[in-house]
């Protein structure tokens, strides 16, 4: 009995990504559909290598295929291209060699924000993504510590900066330009200069994500970037207790002042896990990032528990998502990455349609 392809779409249909709302046929995920007498091949092309449910979206489709009649084997591959979230249309510029841009934020400093960053960031190249991360708090530069790139000279191509590579991850802070200890004395325009410097004159090979860990509070660096180049949107780190709350608020309404979509909330030290018999207290209480981001509309990308290990990778430059991979607050950080990835996809999809110019005569 012969096979035709419209009826592997067809049947097709019946899988659905969760995210996105739809089924993976509409969705234009199904490439390279071939027949052959009774053997089906097809790839499945997801928007991120960050998807949780990859694996059972492949066996829903093996399954819905293998009840066509006359089909006697399926062969399934996975694969992704993460799509633009942002594009020409914002009036923004794109940046060479980068497709989303995620910023890192917090309303105050002392929540671990760029310790969220930067797992963030290896986590999202655990999955498979190319990742870049850009350390923007000019003030407080600690990307390059908690990554081990202590007295590391970036370089150029003759034309542009060549970012450092640690971790798979290509790195640039303002700590590879300066010495150790020199402080950064800067206005406002000197800060301007130098974002712009960090995003138009540095060399980013192919990135699906650039990860940028920005200074906390609401301040110049957060505005030029919202001047300065088209970010996919801005996740805000916060802590259980009452005070970070406060100063969350008023980031997350900053972002959306700014147009920069809040992808969604981290509550970071959410509680604390003994290292000996792995009990949890609550010690900056419970469950305020995830209320306060249900009271602002925004996503709940998870919870990271207060892990001693978390503390003394960043001191040592090895990041928990390298030291502990399998450990509980290690898939936190992948849970977080998942989430987030999730999030670009779903605003890759609702970007506004362009609409063409006609001439006029």
């Amino acid at each position: 009995m012969s096979i035709d392809q419209t009826a592997v779409l067809e049947a097709l249909k019946v899988v659905r990504d969760p995210d996105l709302g739809r089924d993976i046929v509409s969705l234009g995920f199904i490439k390279g559909l071939n027949v052959d007498a009774g053997r089906v091949a097809f790839t499945i092309e997801l928007t991120t290598p960050a998807c949780p449910v990859k694996d059972q979206m492949r066996d829903q489709a093996r399954a819905a295929v293998m009840q066509l009649p006359g089909v006697t084997a399926v062969d399934v591959q996975m694969s992704a291209r993460v799509r633009e979230a942002v594009g020409s249309e914002s009036g923004r510029s794109p940046v060479a060699g980068v497709k989303n841009i995620i910023a890192v934020g917090a309303g105050q400093g002392g929540v671990g924000k760029t310790t969220v960053a930067v797992n963030l960031a290896i986590a999202l190249q655990t999955y498979g993504s190319r990742v870049g991360i850009i350390d923007a708090d000019m003030y407080g530069p600690n990307v390059p510590i908690m990554l081990g790139m202590k007295k590391i000279q970036l370089t150029t191509d003759g034309k542009k900066i060549v970012p450092a590579e640690k971790y798979g991850l290509q790195v640039i802070s303002m700590a590879l330009l300066t010495e150790d200890d020199a402080p950064v004395i800067w206005r406002g325009p000197m800060l301007h200069g130098a974002i712009q410097q960090f995003f138009r004159e540095v060399l980013w090979n192919d990135l699906d994500y650039l990860v940028i860990d920005l200074p906390p509070g609401t301040g110049d660096v957060a505005l030029s970037l919202s001047q300065t180049v088209p970010v996919a949107g801005a996740i805000v780190v916060t802590t259980p207790q009452q005070v970070s709350l406060a100063d969350s608020r008023r980031a997350v309404a900053m972002y959306k002042k700014l147009n920069i979509p809040p992808l969604g909330v981290v509550e970071n030290m959410s509680h604390f896990v003994c290292t000996d018999c792995g009990h949890e207290s609550d010690i900056f209480g419970s469950g305020g990032g995830e209320s306060m981001a249900a009271e602002l509309g925004v996503p709940f990308l998870g919870r990271v528990p207060i892990y001693q290990p978390i503390r003394e990778g960043g001191d040592r430059g090895v990041p928990l998502m390298i030291s502990e991979p399998e450990s509980p607050a290690a898939r936190a950080f992948m849970a977080v990455a998942e989430r987030a990835a999730a999030q670009v996809s779903i605003a890759s999809f609702n970007r506004p349609a362009t609409i063409p110019l006609t001439v006029v005569r």
